[in-house]
């Protein structure tokens, strides 16, 4: 059994109502559900909220909001692994018996269902591996960075870069912050030692399928790439029509 799980509580302080507000005309954690449906991958789509409004919409579109999530578990200090161990284990005590799941999360609007597919596809073929998730790669090399000091000066994070070229130094890659492949055994794991670590393997993704949101300003710059995006798509199939 494979269960995409959502997790979208309510409270949002930077964004509010962050989890159901309008992208591009459509609630955002509408994209989400709409690409676990689209990759037929899934047994159960589940949105672990707190939030009645939340759940109205997620069932809306097409997702199961089969229990409210704890008051406990919806706190600015609840992790993202409690939430989905709460889900793994109401699932198995009401007689589910989930093998795979899928962390997706709400604000990922692009979340393609083929990427979903692709990524299982990747993890079925390495067992040996428990996760799967999406990354991408810096857009600048990491190595040369530097911080601002406190006299508002510069300071490099690797001096001895300095004078590195960038085609010299090595790729480093980033959490796209959209889902997370694994098995159900594995995140109940307390032992488990998690994405970052030797039990996972990335999913590469370009730069331009990757924004976070997390200020008004990342949403402004996510909806104009998402309109951008769906627009070459749109060109693109009339053309493959044509």
């Amino acid at each position: 059994m494979k269960v995409a799980i959502i997790p979208a509580r309510g409270g949002s302080k930077r964004i509010v109502g962050k989890n159901i507000k309008l992208f591009n005309g459509k609630p955002i954690i509408a994209y989400s559900i709409e690409a676990a449906l689209e990759s037929n991958c899934f047994d159960k789509v589940i949105v672990s909220t707190d939030c009645q409004k939340i759940a109205n919409v997620a069932k809306q579109y097409g997702a199961e909001v089969p229990f409210v999530r704890p008051a406990q578990l919806s706190d600015d200090h609840a992790t993202t692994a409690v939430v989905i161990t709460h889900a793994i284990n109401w699932l198995r005590e009401h007689h589910y018996d989930p093998e795979f799941v899928c962390v997706l999360y709400a604000t990922a609007p692009f979340v393609q269902g083929e990427t979903l597919r692709q990524s299982l596809e990747q993890l079925l073929l390495q067992q040996k591996k428990n996760y799967c998730f999406a990354v991408t790669e810096f857009p600048s090399p990491i190595q040369r960075a530097f911080k601002v000091t406190d006299d508002n000066g510069v300071q490099m994070f690797q001096p001895q870069h300095f004078n590195s070229r960038s085609q010299d130094l090595e790729k480093a890659y980033h959490d796209a912050g959209q889902f997370y492949w694994g098995k159900a055994s594995a995140f109940v794991d307390p032992k488990s030692k998690g994405m970052f670590s030797s039990e996972a393997m990335p999913f590469v993704l370009p730069n331009h399928q990757v924004q976070d949101i997390d200020t008004l300003d990342d949403w402004r710059r996510a909806e104009a790439l998402h309109k951008l995006m769906l627009a070459e798509t749109a060109v693109m199939t009339e053309k493959s029509h044509g």
